[in-house]
């Protein structure tokens, strides 16, 4: 919400928030951030906006069944924006840009360097759960045509 808006806004709004993203099952907890951003609309359009940017992706990994402390890691852009910031600051000591091969070597470059600080994701016991998710959404059918046989 913009500065412009009362504590009581606020309040009020975080109170939905954390009812549409805490919501057990991911479709109701989407249908109310919808709702949330159609009564933001009036008073509050950037927030409404800010809100909608985005908001189907951000109950994926509630519906792919991802919950705990991978779900909360996986729900934040933290650790990939991160690794930008250390490409971005790689990248500045190029005072020349040549062509877009040379962008690419930089990034990679970049990248690489970011490598360096890279630890275990928090939640990261939950992979195999993760990985189950991600063939289930890939190939739904493995998982009733193995029912079957």
């Amino acid at each position: 919400m913009t500065t412009t808006g009362s504590d009581k806004d606020k309040d009020w709004v975080d109170a939905k928030l954390v009812k549409a993203f805490t919501h057990p099952d991911p479709g109701t907890g989407l249908a109310n951030a919808k709702s949330l951003a159609a009564q933001l609309d009036k008073n509050y359009p950037g927030a409404a906006a800010s809100l909608r940017e985005g908001l189907e992706e951000m109950f994926t990994v509630a519906r792919m069944g991802i919950d705990g402390r991978l779900a909360k890691t996986l729900s934040t852009s933290n650790p990939i924006e991160s690794m930008i910031s250390i490409a971005r600051t790689t990248n500045r000591n190029v005072t020349r840009w040549r062509d877009g091969q040379m962008v690419l070597r930089w990034t990679a470059a970049g990248m690489l360097n970011a490598e360096r600080s890279f630890r275990r994701i928090k939640g990261y016991k939950q992979m195999p759960q993760l990985v189950d998710a991600l063939r289930r959404h890939v190939n739904p059918d493995a998982d009733t045509a193995g029912a079957a046989a």
